[in-house]
């Protein structure tokens, strides 16, 4: 079922792409402006596309749209779906603007971001410092030669050469990051995990690595993961509302635990597409964006960077950054376009989940775009 109300969104001045939400007339816009589908070059009845997807079953469990091009918040839509509250039902929810949403692995790229910003202060190792220099509270993981070749790096780009499988689902504890949550010390889970290959040889999906940038980050800056992420991202940006789940251990969840209103995940792109700066202040240095952005790892059809999912290399770059979370949660950036698209949706555990963010991207909004 979807809601009635939806709202079309227009430019920030000076921005070079940002989306933002606006689903009922009577939630505030407040600083994105509106615009039409047509004046963004899209196509009138991208709205009604999604709504008819959603209404026949297509888009099964879909919760928020967000479209934005060329500096434009350009169309937001809401609807009502089952939900979780990382891994807790929360049974049938009526979306809105203001509802926080999980955005499981999405949080990963966040994290990226705040080493990135931790990095240019000096508060963290460098990216070739070897991980277990920085963690002198577990002396005998440094006995292993090929442990010890473990870097910063290496967690950036998720090759640590450590045993890791989160093939299975996250409700199963036979996951590794549901057994990291479950683990006395999630940081030395994660280190002295059995080494099966060379670091830097091959790429495996590891929350664990999330985990032990975080715990860097706290360690350097003296503040909470949740605490600098607010001072140094959130607050910038204007987002006062957002909840960081916390595990078991009292630590904040890196991998997967952030919930943010959809309007606000649409801010973080749009510092993206800005080369890391928001009203006229660098937030992220633009040198880390780029570092971020270049291959690093195939991983099947796609590419990884530093804890962002890249697509195909062309002359001009690679064609599109994204986030991608559990459930069917995405930040996809276009810069070539100038468009980015935030999808949230409640399909968890599903292997499928991912085919719903494909499908409004290559249904609906890029054959939607009118060639100049």
């Amino acid at each position: 079922m979807r809601r009635s109300c939806s709202v079309f969104l227009a430019a920030i001045a000076g921005a070079t792409l940002i989306a933002g939400p606006g689903a009922c007339a009577a939630t505030p816009v407040g600083d994105w402006p509106r615009a039409t589908p047509a004046e963004a070059g899209l196509a009138t009845d991208m709205g009604e596309q999604i709504d008819a997807r959603v209404d026949d079953g297509r888009f099964e469990n879909l919760h928020a749209v967000i479209v934005a091009r060329g500096g434009k918040l350009v169309l937001e839509r809401y609807y009502e779906g089952e939900d979780e509250y990382w891994g807790r039902t929360r049974g049938r929810v009526v979306f809105d603007a203001n509802e926080l949403h999980d955005l499981r692995s999405v949080t990963k790229s966040l994290v990226g971001l705040l080493y990135g910003i931790a990095l240019a202060e000096g508060k963290v190792p460098p990216l070739d410092a070897a991980l277990v220099d920085q963690f002198p509270e577990y002396p005998g993981l440094a006995a292993d030669p090929m442990r010890r070749r473990m870097t910063v790096a290496h967690a950036l780009t998720m090759m640590m050469g450590t045993e890791w499988d989160e093939g299975l689902s996250y409700a199963d504890p036979r996951n590794s990051e549901h057994a990291m949550e479950l683990a006395g010390d999630r940081y030395r889970f994660v280190l002295d995990r059995p080494m099966v290959r060379e670091p830097g040889t091959q790429w495996v999906y590891n929350g664990g690595a999330t985990a032990v940038l975080a715990k860097l980050i706290a360690k350097g800056t003296g503040m909470s993961l949740r605490d600098y992420a607010d001072e140094k991202l959130f607050k910038p940006l204007g987002i006062a509302e957002f909840y960081w789940v916390r595990g078991r251990d009292g630590e904040y969840v890196a991998a997967s635990g952030l919930r943010l209103r959809p309007r606000d995940l649409t801010k973080i792109g749009q510092l993206v597409l800005d080369g890391g700066r928001w009203d006229g202040q660098q937030i992220v240095p633009a040198d880390w964006l780029q570092q971020s952005f270049q291959i690093r790892a195939k991983v099947d059809e796609l590419n990884y960077g530093y804890h962002w999912w890249l697509g195909p290399q062309t002359a001009e770059g690679v064609r599109w950054v994204a986030g991608f979370g559990n459930g069917g949660q995405r930040l996809y950036i276009v810069p070539k376009l100038d468009l980015l698209v935030v999808v949230m949706a409640g399909n968890y555990n599903d292997r499928n989940a991912w085919k719903l963010g494909v499908a409004i991207i290559t249904e609906i909004v890029l054959p939607g775009l009118q060639r100049e």
